[in-house]
């Protein structure tokens, strides 16, 4: 199962630190993971100290997030869907206490129930499936931006090429996002959140600015929440150098690169 990963593509940039801390060759990934939050004393939001159990401690008719925020302890199981949102607890601890703590609180507010919400629906697909870009606060950074937002594919990965690995990085997040890229296809697309930076963001290492990233996102989410609204489109293998031949007829496969819709008038 691990084995079919490609550490070396880059959206795994965001865990590979983590993961390189993982025994992949045990009975079970359980207790590398554990051992990791332990060592750094992570914990969630209610300052309980962070842990990985089994899934079958998740109690019968208790949320996985209720039980994360009521226990600390995590409900992991061997697949790689839930070892990558263990790597993800890992590599922004900041980031999933903050979501965790707005997924508890919704469900403390409305209960379960068959609808998630809108606030908690978003916290979902922000968990299982963002990108972080993090994009330098100067006029070409935010011409990217537009481009992206106004889905004009060909101005954010062709004209503004160049700004991709110096004045702009893309940090995974969705656990569920790096599982469907263990086996690539050109489809896959993330709900992305666009984050500004200074300089002083570029001048980081890699860690510092993974660090950076958990801390500024983490603040936000604290102080403004969360919406759908929050997210723009990023098609995963458009982003430059992230898979070859990204030539015209690659960027012009409009079910991928699709255009922005136009609002239809309602009718009277």
């Amino acid at each position: 199962m691990f084995s079919s990963i490609d550490w070396q593509r880059p959206w795994y940039d965001s865990v590979r630190d983590a993961a390189g801390a993982v025994d992949l060759d045990g009975a079970s990934i359980i207790p590398s993971f554990s051992a990791q939050a332990a060592s750094r004393e992570l914990c969630n939001h209610q300052g309980l100290p962070l842990q990985f159990v089994p899934q079958s401690a998740l109690p019968d008719g208790v949320a996985y997030e209720e039980f994360i925020g009521a226990t600390g302890n995590v409900p992991t199981r061997e697949n790689l869907h839930d070892f990558f949102n263990a790597l993800v607890w890992l590599s922004f601890p900041r980031i999933k206490q903050q979501l965790n703590a707005l997924q508890a609180a919704q469900i403390a507010q409305d209960g379960v129930g068959k609808s998630r919400g809108p606030a908690r629906d978003a916290a979902t697909l922000f968990d299982e499936n963002a990108a972080l870009l993090v994009v330098r606060d100067d006029e070409p950074g935010r011409a990217l931006v537009q481009a992206l937002r106004g889905h004009d594919w060909h101005t954010a990965f062709v004209g503004l090429r160049d700004l991709f690995g110096r004045d702009a990085q893309v940090w995974l997040f969705g656990h569920a996002l790096m599982e469907k890229l263990v086996a690539p296809y050109k489809a896959i697309t993330a709900h992305t959140r666009v984050v500004l930076a200074d300089d002083g963001y570029f001048a980081l290492d890699g860690a510092g600015r993974r660090a950076w990233v958990d801390d500024k996102v983490a603040r936000e989410l604290a102080a403004e929440g969360l919406h759908k609204g929050c997210f723009t489109p990023l098609p995963m293998l458009g982003v430059p150098d992230w898979w070859p031949q990204q030539d015209e007829a690659f960027y012009g496969d409009a079910a991928v690169f699709r255009p922005k819709r136009t609002p239809q008038p309602k009718e009277r």
